[in-house]
């Protein structure tokens, strides 16, 4: 299986540097029952049938992108110099793993300051990586950063803008509630009131599960041969209530949907066994094609980067035919791409579906 089986051309121009607004007037592509069918994300209520479970990623993307400046003692005095952090994620000693850059220019023992409020020191430079300690902790730290930090925005929207504080809203999920993700569960991004509202008047059910996204999402495949790919781990749980939940509407014979890949990877994780369980802890799942699929009956998901994991996520889902079928229409109607994107309902053929779905073909 050749990284190159996964790629396919993109226009630059298809890449969404905003969303849509309202977020469920986003376009919509669903695949199902062997055909393609272009309508809008609040078409969503015409594809799911009452008993659907829809499974949402209630992770917090924080501010993660901090601008400011290191200072140290030379010869010639203090040195004052512009440096931008990432934050990736917390660690057991209270320090933060984050990239750095400029790292070469820095060294351990020199601080830095992001605001009036918040600052911190180098303690030490591991595979690339800086391990930040701030001078604060708990709610001060997470009331600081708020102020300081910009949202994270993917590096495709990154190098055509800058993130401001627009996105601090764009960039999170009407529901999410905890905090620790440095990258939006994108496919939720689509959902608002009014929808979430009309999804429960048509009788879909909705569990919670909780992954944080790293920044390890972004990372690009590099070796031809995908199955040898060693992906990223990301920290994620699925409680006692959900894993019930989605295990009795297995049981009723129900469509369990995931709402994005971080949701898919979460559930699938927790259901090796073939059984969905309580499940906390580190998941480095990769499903490419011939993955078998223990839970995710379907999936809303947005459309990815050539040559991605995601891409071969979804190829496992729908076959790599299918997916190359659904890009091609998707590029050739000028579908928005990527985390700002439209999105698609992927439904393979197992999975029934009601026949007065009412989508536009």
């Amino acid at each position: 299986m050749k990284l190159s089986d996964f790629d396919f051309d993109l226009p630059d121009d298809l890449i969404a540097t905003r969303p849509a607004n309202p977020r469920s007037a986003a376009r919509l592509l669903v695949a199902a029952e062997g055909g393609l069918h272009d309508g809008r994300v609040t078409d969503l209520v015409n594809w799911l049938q009452p008993g659907d479970l829809l499974v949402l990623n209630d992770t917090k993307v924080i501010p993660a992108r901090l601008s400011g400046l290191r200072h140290r003692n030379s010869a010639q005095g203090a040195v004052a110099a512009k440096i931008e952090a990432t934050l990736l994620e917390p660690r057991a000693d209270g320090t933060w793993a984050a990239l750095l850059k400029p790292l070469k220019k820095i060294k351990p023992g020199e601080a830095i300051v992001f605001s009036d409020d918040l600052s911190a020191t180098l303690e030490g430079i591991y595979e690339g990586q800086g391990h930040l300690r701030f001078n604060l902790s708990g709610t001060d730290f997470d009331a600081a950063l708020a102020e300081a930090g910009a949202m994270p925005l993917p590096p495709y929207i990154a190098a055509k803008r800058a993130a401001d504080e627009q996105d601090k809203t764009d960039y999170q999920t009407v529901w999410a509630r905890n905090t620790g993700a440095v990258a939006a569960p994108t496919a939720s991004l689509h959902f608002d009131a009014p929808l979430l509202a009309a999804l429960k008047a048509r009788g879909v059910e909705i569990s919670y599960v909780t992954l944080h996204v790293g920044a390890g999402t972004f990372l690009p495949v590099k070796v031809e041969d995908v199955t040898t790919h060693r992906m990223h781990a990301e920290w994620g749980r699925v409680s006692e209530q959900a894993a019930a939940e989605i295990a009795a509407a297995k049981a009723a014979g129900k469509r369990v949907i995931p709402v994005g890949t971080t949701a898919l990877r979460l559930i699938e994780s927790a259901a090796r066994d073939g059984q969905i369980h309580a499940w906390e802890g580190d998941t480095d799942i990769f499903i490419y094609p011939g993955f078998a699929f223990q839970v995710a009956d379907a999936l809303m998901t947005n459309f990815h980067l050539p040559k991605s994991t995601l891409l071969m996520l979804v190829s496992a889902l729908m076959g790599q035919e299918e997916i190359r079928r659904i890009y091609e229409h998707a590029v050739g109607k000028r579908y928005r791409f990527f985390s700002y994107g439209d999105a698609s309902l992927l439904i393979p053929a197992k999975a029934d579906i009601p026949q007065n779905s009412g989508a536009v073909s």
